[in-house]
């Protein structure tokens, strides 16, 4: 099972820019595709944004498209989301995932391994 460690959440104003990290440890990295999810209180967790095992492959979701950017540095078991033009809708918990599945199965929130979460607060 591969650990996951999420970091760079925080308080912005809407219009600026964050970019979260998430260390993994344990199991192959590179065997697994990742991916970013939020949950805003009193709402489900959603989809945010995935990125396959070799980084060929991308999705995001349609109110994020354009403003994030995921990646992913698999020599330093990495995965990153460049948050840029933020808004107050994007204030949520933010979490990493791993998955051995097709990138199309965890954008239905699914997952083998979760970070612990890290929140990001917009401001308007």
């Amino acid at each position: 099972q591969v650990q996951l460690v999420v970091s760079g959440g925080g308080l912005v104003q809407a219009g600026c820019s964050l970019r979260l990290s998430c260390a993994a440890s344990g199991r192959t990295f590179s065997y697994y595709a990742m991916g970013w999810f939020r949950q805003a209180p009193g709402k489900e967790r959603e989809f945010v944004a995935v990125i396959s095992w070799s980084g060929d492959s991308l999705a995001y979701a349609d109110s994020v498209k354009g403003r994030f950017t995921i990646s992913r540095d698999n020599a330093e078991n990495t995965v990153y989301l460049q948050m840029n033009s933020l808004k107050p809708e994007d204030t949520a918990v933010y979490y990493c995932a791993a998955s051995q599945q097709k990138i199309a199965t965890m954008m239905g929130v699914s997952a083998d391994a979760w970070g612990q979460g890290t929140l990001v607060t917009v401001s308007s």
